[in-house]
C-alpha cells in the first residue's frame, strides 16, 4: 500500500508525515526536556506540601511531578501497590474485534492483532499506566514506513513535565524549545488518563493522596529513628570510687561513651560500669510501627482499593475474597480506561494513515480478562435440559470445557452411555432406552406434558416476581399472594395440569388392559 503524500487528520488539520517517523518530544540536556530533576521531598513539611499543589492547580505541575516520582523511589509500599496495579492490567488479554465481516475490515484487525504480538507491547502499556499515579500520561508513537505502510514502531513513554494544559486544564499542549506552548502533532502522541477521581487530569492521580501520607510516614520513621538510636541500647552508667582525680574521671566518661560502638573497654578495678535497660522501648516502639502501618493501608486503599492483599490482618478468607473482588473491579475500570485511549489514540489514527481520514470502520481493541463461567453450573443445567427435549451443539461445549472435538483415529474417553433405569409404573419400559425408534404414545404425551409443566413453572416465576418487585413490604407480598385470583391466565400450567389428567387415565387404563 503506497504511503499517503498529503495528510490531515479528522479535524482537516495537515499533517507533516516526516515528523510522524521523527522524534520530538524526547529528552535533551540542555532542552527543556532536561531528564535532570530537583528533588523537592527533600524537607517536605505541611506549608511545602500545599504550596507544591497549589502551584499544579495554577497550571505549574513541575514541582508536584518531581514529587510523584520521587516517592515512589522512596516509599516501598507505594510503589508496590502502585506496581501491582499497573502489572495487572499491562499483561491482560488483548483481543481485536474486526468493523465488520467485509474482508478489508477483517484484513485490518489480523494486522492490529499481528502487531500486539510484540515482546516490547507489555512495557509500554506498564509505562502508560504511569497515569494511575500523576493522573496522566504521554506516549509518543514512532511511526515507520520501511515497508511502505504506515505501522507503529515502538511507543515511547515521555516525561510529564515537558507538556502542560491549555486554560481549561484538560487540553494537553507539548513544551516546544523555548519554552513556548504548541498543540500536540496529531496522529503522534497517546494521552492516557486514569481519574481516582473527578476533576482536572492534575488532580485526578493517586500520588495527589499518597504525597500526605508519604510526608507524615516520613515524619514517624525519622522520630522512630532517633526513638531506637535514643533507647535501642541500655544507658551505660559509669560508678567511680571516692576523691577520684580528673583524670580519673575522663578514663571512665571515655569508656561509658565509646563502649556502645567499641564494644570494649579498660577502666580501672576501682570503677565500674552498669548498664540500665529502658522498660519503654517495647510499649513506644509499637507506637511508631503502628502509626506507619496505619499510613500504608491507607495508601493500599488508595491505590488497590481494598488492604486484604498487602496486609496480614485482612480478616479471614471471606473477607479476603470480598476484597479481591473490589481489586477486580479496579482492574476492569483500568483496563477498560486503556482500551478506549488505545483506539482513540493508536488504532483510529493508523487506519485513517492507511485509508485515509474519511475513513470511518476500525478494528476495537479490547483488554480484559475472558468472561469467567460456572463450568460446573452450565453444565449441570445443559443436561436437565436435554433431557427435557432441548438441542445443544456439542462444539458450545467444547468450548466451554477447553476441549477440542476428537478427529477420525483419535483415541478418544467416554462415548457409551449407559441405558437409563427403568422407571415404575410407565407402560413398555423398555422404550425409555436411547435410541427407541417406537415411542409409547403415552410417554409422549408424558414429555410434552412435562415441557408444559417447565414453561408453567416460568409464568408462576414472572407472576411472583411481579408480585416481589412491586411491593415495599413483606406483609404486601403476602397479602398480594393471597389475593391472587383463581381466574389468573396461566396457559401453560393450565396445559399441564389438562395433560396430566389425561395421561393419568390413559395409563390407567392400559394398566387394566394389560392385566385382563
Amino acid at each position: 500500500m503506497a504511503v499517503y503524500q498529503g495528510l490531515i487528520d479528522k479535524h482537516g488539520r495537515q499533517i507533516e508525515k516526516r515528523l510522524l517517523t521523527t522524534e520530538i518530544a524526547g529528552p535533551t540536556i540542555s532542552g527543556v526536556r532536561s531528564p535532570i530533576t530537583n528533588y523537592p521531598s527533600e524537607g517536605l513539611n505541611p506549608v511545602r506540601l500545599a504550596n507544591i499543589l497549589k502551584e499544579a492547580d495554577r497550571g505549574e505541575p513541575l514541582r508536584y511531578l518531581e514529587l510523584a516520582e520521587q516517592i515512589e523511589e522512596k516509599d516501598p509500599h507505594y510503589l508496590g501497590v502502585l506496581g501491582t496495579r499497573r502489572r495487572q492490567v499491562s499483561q491482560l488479554e488483548i483481543t481485536v474485534e474486526a468493523a465488520s465481516t467485509d474482508a478489508e475490515d477483517e484484513k485490518d484487525a489480523e494486522m492490529v492483532r499481528e502487531w500486539l504480538k510484540r515482546d516490547e507491547l507489555t512495557d509500554e502499556l506498564f509505562n502508560m499506566l504511569d497515569a494511575i499515579g500523576k493522573g496522566y500520561s504521554f506516549t509518543e508513537i514512532m511511526w515507520s514506513t520501511d515497508l511502505g505502510t504506515w505501522t507503529p514502531e515502538v511507543l515511547e513513554w515521555r516525561d510529564p513535565r515537558g507538556f502542560a494544559f491549555d486554560r481549561d486544564g484538560v487540553t494537553p499542549l507539548l513544551i516546544a524549545e523555548g519554552g513556548q506552548h504548541e498543540p500536540l502533532l496529531p496522529y503522534k502522541f497517546i494521552h492516557t488518563i486514569i481519574r481516582a477521581k473527578s476533576g482536572l487530569p492534575i488532580r485526578s492521580g493517586v500520588a495527589r493522596v499518597a504525597t500526605w501520607s508519604y510526608m507524615f510516614k516520613a515524619f514517624t520513621n525519622r522520630d522512630w529513628a532517633i526513638f531506637v538510636q535514643t533507647f535501642g541500647q541500655p544507658i551505660r552508667i559509669g560508678k567511680y570510687g571516692a576523691n577520684p582525680s580528673q583524670d580519673d574521671m575522663t578514663k571512665l566518661f571515655s569508656a561509658v561513651a565509646n563502649i556502645a560502638g567499641d564494644c570494649a573497654a579498660i577502666i580501672p578495678e576501682s570503677m565500674k560500669i552498669e548498664f540500665v535497660e529502658s522498660k519503654t522501648i517495647s510499649s513506644s516502639g509499637d507506637l511508631y510501627e503502628r502509626r506507619v502501618d496505619h499510613l500504608d493501608r491507607q495508601v493500599s486503599k488508595a491505590v488497590l482499593g481494598q488492604t486484604a492483599t498487602t496486609d496480614a490482618i485482612a480478616g479471614g478468607h471471606a473477607v479476603g475474597k470480598e476484597h479481591r473482588k473490589v481489586q477486580e473491579d479496579i482492574e476492569r475500570a483500568d483496563a477498560k480506561a486503556m482500551s478506549a485511549v488505545l483506539n482513540r489514540d493508536l488504532i483510529r489514527p493508523w487506519i485513517w494513515l492507511r485509508r485515509g481520514a474519511d475513513h470511518d470502520r476500525f478494528p476495537r481493541l479490547r483488554i480484559g480478562r475472558p468472561d469467567e463461567k460456572d463450568v460446573q453450573q452450565t453444565v449441570n443445567g445443559v443436561e436437565k435440559l436435554v433431557k427435557l427435549g432441548f438441542k445443544v451443539k456439542t462444539q458450545e461445549l467444547y468450548d466451554l470445557l477447553q476441549l477440542s472435538k476428537p478427529g477420525d483415529g483419535d483415541e478418544v474417553l467416554g462415548g457409551v452411555v449407559e441405558p437409563p433405569a427403568p422407571t415404575p409404573g410407565l407402560a413398555n419400559p423398555a422404550l425409555q432406552l436411547a435410541g427407541a425408534t417406537k415411542p409409547d404414545p403415552a410417554d409422549a404425551l408424558a414429555l410434552d406434558a412435562a415441557l408444559a409443566a417447565a414453561q408453567g413453572n416460568d409464568e408462576m416465576f414472572e407472576l411472583m416476581r411481579d408480585i416481589i418487585m412491586g411491593a415495599t413490604s413483606f406483609e404486601e407480598v403476602k397479602r398480594e399472594v393471597a389475593a391472587i385470583s383463581p381466574t389468573t391466565p396461566l396457559t401453560a400450567t393450565s396445559v399441564a395440569l389438562q395433560q396430566a389428567m389425561v395421561i393419568a387415565r390413559l395409563l390407567g387404563r392400559q394398566e387394566i388392559l394389560d392385566g385382563a
